[in-house]
């Protein structure tokens, strides 16, 4: 059983990640760390700040806000405890922040816990090596008129994802109102758009001569983030130290970890594939059976 201490656990995704870790029988919530303390019933333990935390953990959660990152980040320290960051809005400060932590205590970060978005960093990246400087490229984001950071850190994580294709050489542009001059074909466009309760969509829109692309995704419910999250304690239980992402969490689940091809032939590299020439000969002999 993973021990998980959750910071911002009367929030509205610290509650969603509450009900979902309460039903996963790998996953125990000793510990609750809200500025608001009192504001929910939990059945553990929720303290107001992370110095009163007494309860030992294997994981700690983050789902709040940047400037929080501090106090969660001495704790970690403290204690030598995996970290968790679901934060968004984090600037760069932050990030510095954490690389210099993830040294010496292993930390996970990522601007969205969605699998789905996470899929889909690497499409537009083959759509951007495709496409080239052909194709315009905009990004529009859409979330519930709660949210407080705009754009989303994960309209930003999309931007950058794109404009490693063009080694960093794309800068970006938030909006156009009183802009005169013409788009110019070495930037990014950035759009937020809040209103009602969005759960999170995010478009990037691939725009060239006389056709268009767009890649979305849409989250419906908070649910989506929370499961994510929850992988993301599975695969930090037990890290010493470095700095992870929900790509090193996706790859970990997969016994294919690369598949290469050349002409007419392929090489699988598999983790977690036992040395059993039974096994093996069995695999292969399946294979060759495919047409």
């Amino acid at each position: 059983m993973i021990k998980l201490i959750l910071h911002g656990c009367n929030g509205k995704m610290g509650q969603v990640v509450a009900a979902e870790a309460d039903i996963d029988e790998e996953i125990e919530i000793v510990a609750g760390i809200d500025k608001f303390a009192a504001a929910k019933h939990n059945p553990f333990p929720v303290y107001e700040d992370s110095s009163h935390v007494k309860e030992k953990a294997d994981v700690i959660l983050d789902f709040s806000v940047p400037n929080a990152l501090p106090g969660l980040l001495e704790l970690s320290r403290k204690t030598s405890t995996p970290l968790v960051v679901a934060t968004t809005g984090l600037s760069p400060q932050n990030l510095e922040e954490m690389r210099q932590h993830s040294k010496e205590t292993a930390v996970f970060h990522a601007a969205n816990m969605s699998v789905g978005i996470n899929l889909m960093y690497e499409l537009i990246q083959k759509a951007a090596s495709v496409f080239g400087d052909k194709f315009d490229i905009e990004i529009t984001e859409k979330h519930h008129n709660s949210k407080i950071d705009a754009p989303s850190g994960t309209a930003y994580a999309l931007a950058d994802a794109v404009n490693e294709v063009f080694l960093n050489s794309r800068h970006y542009v938030y909006g156009r109102h009183s802009k005169t001059d013409k788009r110019s074909v070495n930037e990014i466009g950035i759009h937020a758009i809040r209103g009602g309760t969005i759960a999170g969509e995010h478009t990037v829109m691939f725009a060239g001569d006389d056709e268009i692309l767009e890649i979305t995704h849409s989250a419906h419910s908070r649910r989506i983030f929370a499961l994510g999250s929850l992988t993301a304690v599975k695969f930090m239980a037990g890290k010493k130290s470095g700095l992870y992402t929900m790509s090193d969490a996706l790859l970990d689940q997969s016994p294919v970890t690369n598949i290469y091809t050349n002409n007419d032939r392929a090489m699988i590299t598999m983790n977690g594939l036992p040395y059993n020439p039974v096994i093996l000969a069995d695999l292969f002999g399946a294979l060759a059976d495919q047409d």
